[in-house]
């Protein structure tokens, strides 16, 4: 099994490449500088990794990289301009990139999975306010996987979004909610569940649907 996840320089994507190292896995685990170098906001980027790959099949794609850089800005003097571009840079268009520069690989494989890391933020239905660029890039990743798993699912690939908790990482903070352990354990037991007649789930790290 050969398992591609962007971002694993730390926190969940560290978690996730020991997790999957741990199962015997071939783990290609995607960072800025390093062996396996993606700039997920390049399309150049996107392009040599896709070309070092060789054609090699791909069964589970995790586009995990992700930026939240408004935490805590003020609506009236925060937010501006190029946070926007370079949020949704990251996630979302990263996200988009990542998945159409490797679906030849994905292709190749006998049943190929993506999974993409949105956040419980990204809901409608869960809106209390601030971090407005946070939220609206999470909620067009999300669009973007349920939009992919659409156009997908007529070639078997099927796709997850996926809430990995509120996590003790430098992005979740120490007062977060689980530790990077917990969430990884969770999101590798849904990737797992993960497949055709699921494919489009948004769902959190411990097997409940999440609202849109």
């Amino acid at each position: 099994m050969t398992v591609v996840i962007t971002g694993t320089s730390r926190g969940i994507g560290a978690g996730l490449v020991a997790a999957y190292m741990a199962r015997g896995a071939d783990v290609i685990g995607t960072t800025r500088q390093g062996p396996h170098r993606l700039d997920v906001t390049d399309p150049a980027s996107h392009a040599a990794f896709a070309h070092g790959l060789d054609g090699r099949a791909v069964d589970l794609l995790v586009c995990n990289a992700g930026v939240y850089l408004d935490k805590g800005q003020g609506l009236e003097e925060g937010f501006p301009v190029a946070q926007w571009a370079d949020s949704f840079a990251t996630n979302v268009t990263g996200v988009f990139l990542s998945v159409q520069s490797l679906l030849p690989n994905l292709r190749a494989a006998k049943a190929a999975k993506i999974a993409i890391i949105s956040s419980q933020m990204a809901s409608s239905e869960r809106a209390p306010g601030g971090s407005y660029i946070y939220r609206a890039s999470k909620a067009a990743a999300l669009n973007l996987g349920r939009n992919l798993a659409s156009d997908l699912k007529v070639q078997g690939i099927a796709v997850g979004i996926y809430h990995p908790g509120w996590v003790q990482t430098d992005m979740g903070g120490s007062a977060a909610d689980i530790g990077v352990d917990e969430a990884v354990a969770g999101l590798v037991a849904r990737f797992d569940a993960l497949n055709m007649s699921t494919t489009g789930v948004f769902e959190t790290w411990d097997a409940r649907a999440h609202s849109f």
